[in-house]
C-alpha cells in the first residue's frame, strides 16, 4: 500500500510548520518510526524554509507567491519534493550542486548540508522549462510493529 499528497502553501513562515505536521500526521497514521518520521520532518522543514526565503522573485503573481510540497510513502521509501518559482540554484545544471561553506557563527545558510546529512538521497536541481528550485529527497522507512502500512 502506499500513499501520497500534495500542498500548494503560500510563502510565509507560518506555512513551514503546516507542512511538518502534514508529513509527521501522515507518518503516524501510517506507523513509520518516529526517529525516521523526524528526521523528515527536519528536513521537510529546511527545504520549506528556503522556498518561503528564496522561492520567488519580486513579482505579485500568484506563482511566485507560493510553493509545493509533495510527500510519496511507497512500500521501504519516503520521497519528498519541495517546488517553488524562484530564480533556482545557480549552476543546478553541474553533475552534483555543491554546498557552499557556511561559517560557524551564520544563522543562515545550513539548510541544504542538514538535508543531505538527514536523507539518503538528495537532489536539488531547478525545474524544467519552468523555473524555480526542486528540494527531493528520499529516505528508506523503518516501520512500528503491526503498521497500517508496512511493506509486506
Amino acid at each position: 500500500m502506499s500513499i501520497w499528497w500534495s500542498v500548494h502553501l503560500r510563502r510565509e513562515a507560518a506555512s513551514v510548520p503546516l507542512a511538518r505536521r502534514l508529513l509527521l500526521g501522515t507518518m503516524e497514521t501510517a506507523g513509520v518510526d518516529p526517529d525516521v518520521s523526524y528526521d523528515l520532518s527536519v528536513a521537510l522543514s529546511e527545504a520549506c524554509a528556503n522556498a518561503v526565503e528564496h522561492g520567488g522573485d519580486d513579482a505579485r503573481d500568484d506563482r511566485s507567491q507560493a510553493y509545493r510540497v509533495t510527500a510519496y510513502l511507497d512500500g521501504e521509501k519516503c520521497r519528498i519534493e519541495v517546488t517553488d518559482a524562484g530564480p533556482g540554484f545557480p549552476g543546478a545544471g553541474r553533475p552534483r550542486l555543491q554546498a557552499r561553506s557556511v561559517p560557524s557563527d551564520a544563522e543562515h545558510g545550513r539548510g541544504l548540508c542538514l538535508i543531505r546529512e538527514l536523507a539518503d538521497h538528495v537532489h536539488i536541481g531547478n525545474e524544467p522549462g519552468r523555473g524555480g528550485a526542486v528540494v527531493s529527497f528520499d529516505k528508506i522507512l523503518k516501520w512500528r510493529k503491526g503498521a497500517p502500512l508496512m511493506a509486506v
